[in-house]
């Protein structure tokens, strides 16, 4: 299922399910995760990380792992 939102000015995007998974961060439920401020990506994961989430996107990405994952 897919989320969206907005999280300390952060847009994002993930896609969770119910179990977690060999793909999901950290085994967890996210299998993609997007995430935007001002225009510029702050963070994305596909089944594997292509922008890891540093400085204040990293809190906000925390924030998702503790709701979703």
């Amino acid at each position: 299922m897919w989320k969206d939102g907005i999280i300390d000015g952060y847009r994002y995007q993930v896609k969770v399910f119910d179990e977690g998974s060999e793909f999901g961060i950290n085994g967890g439920r996210i299998s993609k995760l997007w995430m935007q401020k001002d225009g510029k990506e702050a963070a994305n994961y596909d089944r594997g990380w292509d922008v890891r989430p540093t400085g204040k996107a990293k809190a906000a990405y925390e924030k998702l792992l503790a709701m979703y994952n």
